[in-house]
């Protein structure tokens, strides 16, 4: 028997005007010191001399891939929706003119953007930093698809949906332009000329390609891209071919938030097209599920509709993470349509992917086409270059090679899906708070932000960044991160919306 006297006395819960005031002054600080024409970075330096990406950004160099701008932008409208202070809103909108700003003619965005003249006049951004749109005598455009965009004829004008780069700064304006009740015509202007690039760029058999560089003024043709059912190729390259022969990507969940980015347009604004486009998505889905012995999705495919390589570390296989991330996608569709026929897919995916669970319980990345053997890659000689092999005892660092298993997730939503229950979804793999937050995620957030507002790393392992030569260096008060604001804001916004 635990005697009473030893029991440490639980934290006291926090109350809604704490986490309130919480969430405005994250945002308040988040805003006044961190951005840069609305827009932000991954990380910075906590008295702002320091600012990282991908590398090291100019000063007037934003960042648009996750966890740069929309998704900050997104976190501050979270705020709003969860507190109405305006100040949250004002933040939010400053983010998405940041976003329509580096807009390229092409419909979508490239990874980061520019507001300095010189980087600014080697794009073809669609606006002018003021956001008056630019005329153009003439701007790249014609008929659509991997045989145009393959060539990088065009590389002032790259759009791309890679790690949902152009799908994030999209989500941003709808929702942004929903709040504001379509009153930014800017705003306004660029969600409708980006959601016209994600339709106009899906093929026929409703899958993307992973970047574009003209406006596709005609649709990808059929006659170059049937609609084919998924299937192994006769034989596949051991080594890197050096060339991407694929067209169809759902890499890094590629395909799976082009269809949550249609969805999204389609429950803010109504309009059928949108739902549309996004049920062709998950029509790819079912089409481009392998047939036995492996029935699940592949990374890439090529015209063919076969597995196909991409980079030297990424081989025609069959794709552990993807094919959960395609599930979760259909069950999305599934749960927003009505329509049954996107679970029919699941069953025999799951019992594939049970069947090949690595012995600690994930999933490999990678399996190889009929063998079903885990596929990983090694450093070659002298570090250089990529090496496929069946171990992973040296498995190169660069890349995930396995992942935790969602599979039981998914068979529990596909059943309630099945049965007509309503559904909240959980947040696609791990990030670092329950979904929803719980009170002890709550007090830990709390506890944890500074007194300005902010989330500081200190630690050894993300308390570091790197000055403008490139070298190490521990930033005295440490370093603060865009995803941390980004899931500690969302975190409290959602816990908030729940207590109302």
């Amino acid at each position: 028997m635990i005697s009473t006297s030893s029991l440490v006395p639980l934290a006291q819960a926090a109350t809604p005007q704490e986490v309130i005031a919480a969430v405005t002054k994250a945002v308040s600080f988040y805003h006044s010191k961190a951005a840069a024409h609305g827009g932000y970075v991954y990380r910075y330096s906590a008295d702002f001399t320091l600012r990282e990406a991908e590398g090291i950004p100019a000063p007037d160099t934003i960042w648009i891939q996750p966890p740069g701008t929309p998704a900050v932008g997104m976190a501050m409208l979270d705020a709003y929706e969860a507190t109405k202070d305006e100040k949250c809103l004002a933040a939010a909108v400053e983010a998405a003119h940041a976003v329509t700003r580096t807009q390229l003619a092409s419909g979508g965005w490239d990874y980061s953007g520019h507001f300095d003249a010189k980087n600014r006049g080697m794009q073809l951004y669609r606006r002018d930093e003021e956001g008056r749109l630019i005329e153009r005598k003439k701007v790249p455009q014609g008929e659509g698809g991997w045989h145009v965009w393959k060539r990088h004829q065009n590389k002032n004008n790259y759009s791309t949906f890679d790690d949902d780069v152009s799908q994030a700064a999209t989500r941003l304006l709808v929702r942004v332009d929903h709040a504001l009740g379509g009153k930014d015509a800017e705003i306004r202007e660029a969600a409708d000329f980006a959601l016209s690039s994600i339709m106009a760029t899906q093929y026929p058999a409703g899958g993307w390609s992973a970047n574009w560089d003209t406006w596709p003024s005609n649709p990808p043709p059929v006659a170059m891209y049937p609609i084919k059912p998924g299937s192994y190729p006769a034989d596949w390259p051991r080594k890197w071919p050096k060339d991407f022969t694929g067209c169809y990507v759902l890499n890094d969940n590629t395909h799976a938030t082009l269809m949550s980015t249609l969805l999204l347009a389609w429950q803010l604004r109504g309009d059928a097209k949108y739902l549309d486009a996004a049920k062709r998505g998950g029509d790819f889905l079912i089409t481009s599920q392998m047939p036995d012995p492996q029935p699940a999705w592949a990374q890439q495919y090529d015209a063919e509709m076969h597995p196909s390589w991409s980079r030297a570390f990424e081989p025609s296989a069959i794709c552990g993470r993807e094919s959960q991330a395609a599930m979760w996608a259909l069950l999305k569709l599934a749960a927003a349509s009505g329509e049954k026929k996107y679970l029919e897919p699941l069953p025999r995916a799951i019992a594939y992917l049970r069947k090949s669970l690595l012995p600690d319980g994930r999933i490999a990345r990678y399996y190889e086409l009929q063998t079903n053997k885990p596929l990983y890659f090694e450093r070659g000689e002298g570090g250089k270059g990529f090496v496929l092999t069946y171990s992973d005892k040296k498995a190169s660092s660069n890349y995930g090679w396995k992942w935790d298993s969602e599979l039981d997730a998914l068979e529990s939503f596909r059943q309630k899906i099945s049965r007509g229950e309503k559904v909240v979804f959980p947040r696609v793999e791990h990030e670092r708070w329950s979904s929803p937050p719980t009170e002890s995620d709550i007090a830990m957030i709390l506890k944890e932000q500074h007194a300005d507002g902010s989330w500081a790393a200190t630690d050894a392992e993300r308390g570091w960044m790197r000055d403008s030569s490139g070298k190490k260096t521990t930033p005295a008060g440490g370093v603060i991160y865009s995803l941390d604001f980004v899931q500690n804001v969302k975190a409290l916004s959602t816990w908030l919306k729940e207590k109302r």
